[in-house]
């Protein structure tokens, strides 16, 4: 790694292009920092994923709307926590915009997840993430779905001034395939760690669609790590260290290609996935403190404990919630979905949010928290 060359300027007429090398070939990491480091994370990671919890899938929901709002916020999308699990009739028509961009993350996160049992961490893979990603939204007309045809930029009012061009639209399809074929080596020595922080590095530099860049590298970090069975489910929301450490983010990317200081970006990487996983074992522990919590308020609601339990078990995998979808989980009544949510606020489980008497909503508000208490 002490001799890597990050890629070469190419003048391109009028500008300047970065061309990156190739990444699919032999690393050797001698920067003891960076492996003490990759310890580190490893570990961290192994006990996030180990956590002994019973039905892990109810609370995969937030982790991965935790990613989706924070992701999407480095992009300057301004949708909150809560705001990303409201209808869109709920959400103000001046936010809706952005409200729409963090839908499609979440849903190209799904459907990338559920892709990963047909489909290897490929280019197919990574356009339809992109395509969803950008269905409806500002930058449906920049080819969803499809590599980029023509220069783009970073930075700056136009290419003049840009802060970064990546490389040639033509050049694309090769530097894809690179990555493609790096990530399925099975034969390369290079800890998963590491090459997916390469990756997403690579991916930035070659910056491969028009629009929605971004949050496809991001998304691909959870794949990456799902797909190699270092997680078994979308858990680890790194978006979140990135967006409060942005600025740097942004400039160790940037010194890998006008220093060639890798060792750098994979100090900051891993601290990112140490940090992160961190942060994530602290929320699984308060999850389970509030279930305790929260089993023990609901044993005064005798004969509607039952009920009580289903509507809970919902809000685990979508804390906000109405009268008529508490009839839905329930199979009851209305007049018994508004007994169960009155008795519900009175155990202080959920708040009403709206202050209006008719379509009222209601929070999980200690479990949001949970995700949201560290936010700006």
């Amino acid at each position: 790694m002490n001799n890597f060359k990050a890629g070469n300027v190419v003048n391109q007429g009028y500008y300047k292009s970065f061309q990156p090398v190739f990444i699919n070939k032999d690393w050797l990491i001698t920067d003891m920092e960076v492996l003490n480091l990759l310890s580190k994370a490893d570990r961290h990671l192994g006990r996030l994923d180990m956590l002994d919890f019973a039905n892990l899938d109810l609370y995969v929901s937030m982790h991965i709307a935790k990613e989706a709002t924070q992701s999407s916020k480095i992009e300057g999308t301004q949708t909150n926590m809560e705001e990303a699990f409201l209808s869109e009739e709920d959400i103000v028509k001046e936010k809706r915009d952005d409200w729409e961009e963090v839908q499609n993350y979440i849903v190209a996160m799904n459907e990338a997840v559920k892709m990963l049992h047909t489909l290897p961490f490929s280019s197919r893979l990574i356009k339809q993430s992109h395509k969803i990603l950008l269905q409806g939204v500002r930058g449906e007309h920049k080819l969803p779905g499809e590599y980029r045809r023509s220069q783009n930029w970073i930075g700056g009012a136009s290419i003049s001034d840009a802060v970064f061009i990546p490389p040639i639209h033509n050049s694309i399809n090769d530097l894809m395939s690179d990555i493609e074929k790096f990530a399925n080596d099975e034969l390369s020595l290079l800890p998963d760690l590491l090459k997916i922080a390469l990756i997403h590095y690579q991916f930035e530099t070659i910056h491969p669609f028009l629009d929605g860049n971004g949050r496809v590298g991001r998304l691909l970090i959870t794949l990456y790590l799902v797909s190699k069975g270092i997680l078994k489910q979308p858990i680890l929301y790194l978006s979140d260290f990135f967006e409060k450490n942005r600025n740097l983010y942004y400039e160790n990317l940037m010194r890998v290609r006008t220093h060639n200081d890798l060792s750098q970006w994979f100090k900051f990487f891993l601290t990112g996935i140490i940090e992160t996983a961190k942060s994530g074992i602290v929320t699984f522990e308060g999850i389970l403190q509030l279930q305790k919590e929260i089993d023990y308020k609901i044993k005064t609601l005798k004969s509607r404990k039952s009920n009580a339990k289903k509507v809970i078990n919902y809000l685990y995998t979508k804390p906000i919630i109405d009268a008529a979808t508490v009839a839905n989980v329930i199979d009851m009544a209305p007049a018994s979905a508004y007994k169960l949510l009155k008795d519900l606020e009175s155990l202080k489980i959920v708040r009403e949010i709206t202050g209006a008497q008719r379509g009222r909503l209601y929070a999980f508000s200690d479990y949001l928290d949970l995700f949201t208490k560290n936010e700006d």
